[in-house]
């Protein structure tokens, strides 16, 4: 099923405080293009920069997400975005008239009302996931928070905090499927320990921040007289702590709700790795700097993955880097099994050779004489031999290559006479005792039609 990119149907207004400078800041959400992503620009500056919502520019994690670029940064960006993402949107571009995100309820609550008001439409372009196909992890050994992405069909998050706290001791939130982030997650609020908030006050980081918009946790006993103070200090009614040691500004909306906030931080931040997720994310007392880290490292592996399933550009008229004369000067391999043509390209990590695919080659004869179609494992053999081919290049003496295990193949389209198979060999880590660790591909014009993982055994002749 092909899942279209989505946009706002029309723009939106928004303004409140923001939670540390105390400034009123005006954000207007747009419509954008196909492939634009979330982007911010701040139209109070001169040159109205651009900022995109990207792990690469995150420049302090230490009292909320904050991105920046040259004399542009926003802060506290986390809430804004989960709700684009929570409510399956793609393409947005955000304007905002001063340097902080406002913190509105302490939730994503605002931002989809607003956004459910101004409609969500379909684009003509199809939208792109970063599929999880194996483990990846990310542990602070310091702090103990731990993030996994596993193999999952959707984008399903499960949330576990821990602190040293009577009141708020451990929690656990889920979110199996990202059509329920409206009523389960969006209403969720931040939350602040008292200790915390008496260190922001007087240290005068909160400038926007009341008893309103977060979750006071009364980690120690306090006198009402002291209660008294902090209500009037952030120009609030009286307040008494509740039975479970929360202050009476404000009920739960859910007895997990801290866990369910953080779960909704995890969404925003992992925004920034640039691209819908489609896996399981497992978050141990996750937090804004492993949140981004974790996007930075997705980032990372989404470019990989891109580099290396980008279609190579094959034009027959170019003079080929090896032709079939000099292959065999490296490859043992002789008719009617050497399946590689020709060397098209070799880069740093990878090579690309060329395999013609003719009806008169032999194994057609009994594979199938009615319906020729090329046998997978001869498929593979062309990846082997060209990444032999990547292997043994630069070698002056005469060395072999020898399989030593092969996984996650799939073949995903038939190859026939006439199609010309296009390998493309990725090394996927240095090669270390006589080691090559390597991805393959294989394309006919513009389709995948087999990929897999190779591991070759370097031998001296």
């Amino acid at each position: 099923m092909i899942i279209k990119q989505k946009t706002l149907a029309r723009e939106f207004s928004l303004s409140g405080k923001g939670l540390h400078t105390g400034c009123i800041v005006t954000m207007k959400f747009k419509p954008a293009p196909v492939n634009h992503g979330f982007k911010f620009q701040r139209i109070d500056l001169e040159d109205k920069p651009i900022l995109e919502a990207s792990a690469e520019l995150v420049i302090d994690t230490s009292r909320g997400t904050v991105i920046g670029k040259e004399n542009a940064r926003i802060s506290t960006i986390e809430h804004s975005l989960a709700a684009l993402t929570g409510l399956d949107l793609d393409n947005v571009l955000i304007e905002i008239d001063n340097e902080e995100v406002p913190i509105m309820d302490g939730s994503s609550k605002y931002f989809v009302e607003a956004i459910e008001k101004a409609g969500i439409v379909e684009q003509d372009a199809e939208r792109e996931y970063f599929v999880i196909k194996e483990k990846i992890a990310l542990k602070d050994e310091r702090t103990g928070s731990e993030i996994i992405a596993l193999p999952d069909n959707d984008y399903c998050l499960n949330v576990m905090i821990a602190f040293n706290s009577n009141v708020l001791n451990n929690q656990f939130a889920t979110l199996e499927k990202l059509e329920n982030f409206q009523t389960q997650i969006s209403p969720c609020r931040t939350f602040v320990f008292l200790h915390e908030l008496e260190f922001l006050q007087k240290n005068n980081l909160v400038k926007g921040g009341d008893l309103d918009n977060a979750i006071v946790i009364m980690d120690r006993q306090v006198s009402q007289e002291e209660l008294d103070r902090l209500a009037d200090l952030f120009n609030h009614k009286r307040v008494e702590v509740k039975p479970q040691g929360v202050l009476n500004n404000i009920d739960l909306q859910f007895e997990n709700e801290c866990a369910r906030h953080k779960l909704l931080d995890v969404i925003g931040d992992l925004s920034l790795a640039g691209k819908r997720i489609k896996g399981r994310i497992i978050a141990t007392k996750p937090g804004h700097g492993i949140n981004t880290g974790f996007a930075a490292l997705l980032q990372k592996e989404i470019k990989k993955s891109e580099a290396e399933t980008a279609i190579p550009e094959y034009n027959p008229s170019l003079p080929p880097l090896m032709d079939n004369v000099k292959i065999r000067t490296y490859l043992p391999h002789r008719f009617p099994f050497l399946l590689v043509d020709k060397v098209i390209e070799i880069k740093d990590r990878y090579i690309v050779g060329v395999k013609n695919v003719t009806n008169n080659e032999s194994f057609f004869a009994g594979h199938f004489p009615e319906e020729p179609v090329m046998p997978g494992v001869l498929i593979i053999e062309a990846m082997a031999q060209t990444g032999g081919l990547y292997v043994l290049h630069d070698k002056t003496e005469k060395y072999s290559t020898y399989f030593l295990k092969i996984d996650n193949v799939k073949f995903r389209k038939k190859v026939v006479p006439g199609d010309t198979l296009i390998i493309k060999v990725v090394l996927t880590s240095p090669i270390r005792r006589g080691i090559a660790n390597m991805r393959g591909f294989c394309f006919v014009g513009d389709a995948l039609v087999a990929e897999g993982d190779l591991m070759a055994q370097i031998v001296k002749n």
